[in-house]
């Protein structure tokens, strides 16, 4: 649980922090290209990172049915995400993009609850609500700039429903290696909208704009994405949606801290609220009988509760590993979060 949570906060921090610094780069190529070169910058430096890893290819471990999940993944966050946000951040001051950015952690929430059944309680709600909230504070516009941009204000809402969508989707297939989710992600995204917009007639930066961008894309699109699916695979989609809602905050801070803008008052207060949205999910206690039925799938893991099954290779039993395995019916009792063994309603 505390690994999880502290994966999702990671995964905040990168993005938070990208954030502004895309709107920097806004200026300097259509929103398509940019979003286009973020994506491609993590592909490539996540793909050499799993050569590395791996010390050359290996297989994905995706079965044939958990393409499809990861292929409408890459089509919702990878592809029309990023340049919606875009979009936004080209008619929209930073702050208004900050609110409206909240909004990915509660469509999340949504539709892991109603389309995807994934369990939750009034603690869990009561947070995310907070967290939502202090972000809503920090970043609140006055009515006439909210009005005066509409147009970008529904780029942005449209690309949190699109990374709403995809943090569900990708929390289907969230027990495969992350890295190459990421890595693929990025890859084709990337190459997408990058051929996209250079068919249409735009050109490439000059050389430091196009590795400033690729920077920024491996830290703040990929490696952030690769501690998001970690994050998912032990905390389910509404929970790491919530805790990701702290990255506007989190930029925020990182702004007052290195640029040396001054706190407000409401700056604190927002402090206040996410802190006691982090607390009630911290110590959120769920714990009720419940069945696993049969499943089978493939994922580094130790022989705890969870874990009792025979092997045909030669294991050391203190060690984790990783091999495709089944798990046996087993009904039980005990403290559980929405990870990739505990997906059920109730």
């Amino acid at each position: 649980m505390k690994l999880s949570v502290f994966h999702a906060l990671c995964a905040a921090v990168l993005f938070g922090v990208s954030t502004p610094l895309a709107k920097l780069l806004v200026g300097e190529m259509p929103a398509i290209l940019l979003g286009g070169l973020l994506y491609l910058g993590s592909g490539v430096g996540l793909g050499v990172a799993r050569l590395v890893r791996d010390r050359g290819w290996q297989v994905s471990g995706l079965s044939w049915q958990e393409w499809p999940w990861l292929l409408s993944a890459i089509l919702f966050g990878g592809i029309l995400g990023p340049v919606l946000l875009l979009l936004g951040l080209l008619l929209v001051n930073a702050a208004t993009a900050s609110l409206l950015l909240n909004l990915e952690a509660v469509i999340t929430a949504l539709l892991a609850w109603l389309v995807f059944q994934e369990n939750t309680d009034r603690r869990v709600v009561m947070g995310m609500l907070c967290i939502v909230g202090g972000g809503v504070i920090l970043a609140w516009p006055n009515a006439e700039t909210l009005a005066a941009n509409g147009l970008g204000c529904l780029f942005v809402a449209l690309a949190c429903c699109c990374w709403g969508i995809d943090n569900n989707l990708t929390r289907r297939i969230s027990a495969n290696d992350a890295l190459f989710i990421a890595a693929v992600k990025g890859l084709i995204a990337g190459l997408f909208n990058c051929t996209l917009a250079l068919l249409i007639g735009y050109s490439l930066p000059k050389p430091p704009i196009l590795l400033e961008t690729a920077t920024l894309g491996l830290f703040g699109y990929g490696i952030s994405l690769v501690f998001f699916v970690l994050a998912l695979r032990g905390l389910g989609a509404a929970r790491t949606g919530a805790y990701f809602s702290t990255a506007p905050f989190i930029g925020a801070f990182v702004a007052i801290s290195l640029l040396g803008e001054t706190a407000s008052a409401k700056f604190w207060l927002a402090a206040g609220l996410m802190a006691i949205g982090v607390w009630l999910h911290l110590t959120e206690r769920h714990e009720h009988e419940h069945t696993h039925e049969s499943l089978g799938h493939r994922h580094r893991h130790i022989h705890d509760a969870h874990h009792q099954h025979d092997h045909e290779f030669a294991w050391d039993s203190s060690a984790s590993h990783d091999h495709f395995h089944t798990h046996e019916v087993i009904t039980h009792k005990h403290p559980h979060y929405p990870d990739i063994h505990h997906r059920h309603q109730d």
